[in-house]
């Protein structure tokens, strides 16, 4: 393979943290275009190929957004590149698929555990309802594996955080909850079995939430997040 181009690959960082300087100094936000490709390659100093590499760079960290036929744009500045990181680790060795997967549930639980007072303050009674017939859709859903069942518990953990107002803790949440549903599949972890137990846990998470409880919460969610423990603990063993 070919050796290590240090030049090069100074040059391109030196790009890079000029289109995010630029970003930062003029206070853009997600949805902002950017200048034209020429205009960068002014205010940087920089080639048309660096400049365009530079992009290529930013636009897989969800930094720039680039629209073909209308410019390039500011990014939504979402996790993305940590969802694809992890998930990739979780794929790529059969030794650290259930180091990741063991360690998503426990940052989970303890993610939605050391907020769980700002958590049964912070919904609604609309958004409580709301909950609840999240939990229906999954009871309704049934067996666990269909599409159904999955998008409404991940439906559930978003809005369980949304009440917060906080992006970034609902991107973590959200993060964390992708890479757990993309890798899971592969480790032929799941079964059925506790299927209604995860309901009644969740349906003990939204009864908590209307009492305002957060010691019931925070005990609901412990018994959520073990049997998925045990199951990968006992996945673990076997192979």
């Amino acid at each position: 393979m070919p050796g290590p181009k240090p030049a090069r690959q100074s040059l391109r960082q030196e790009v890079v943290d000029g289109i995010k300087g630029y970003i930062l100094r003029n206070q853009l936000r997600p949805g902002d275009p950017l200048p034209s490709e020429p205009a960068l390659c002014e205010a940087l100093g920089a080639s048309r190929s660096s400049v365009r590499e530079a992009i290529k760079i930013l636009a897989a960290l969800d930094i720039v957004e680039v629209r073909h036929g209308h410019g390039t744009y500011v990014g939504r500045l979402s996790l993305s590149a940590l969802v694809e990181s992890l998930t990739f680790r979780g794929l790529l060795s059969p030794d650290d698929d259930f180091q990741v997967m063991s360690d998503l549930v426990e940052v989970r639980e303890l993610f939605e555990r050391g907020m769980a007072e700002q958590l049964v303050a912070a919904p609604d009674q609309e958004q409580i309802d709301r909950l609840a017939a999240l939990v229906e859709e999954m009871r309704k859903a049934g067996g666990g594996k269909g599409d159904g069942f999955v998008e409404a518990d991940r439906a559930f953990h978003a809005l369980l955080v949304a009440p917060l107002g906080n992006d970034l803790i609902g991107q973590l949440s959200m993060a964390f909850w992708d890479v757990y549903v993309i890798v899971a599949p592969h480790l032929d972890v799941f079964t059925h079995e506790h299927e209604e137990a995860t309901i009644a846990n969740h349906q003990r998470i939204v009864d908590a939430v209307r009492d305002r409880d957060p010691v019931e919460f925070a005990t609901a969610l412990t018994e959520h997040y073990a049997p998925v423990k045990q199951r990968i603990a006992e996945a673990r063993a076997r192979r």
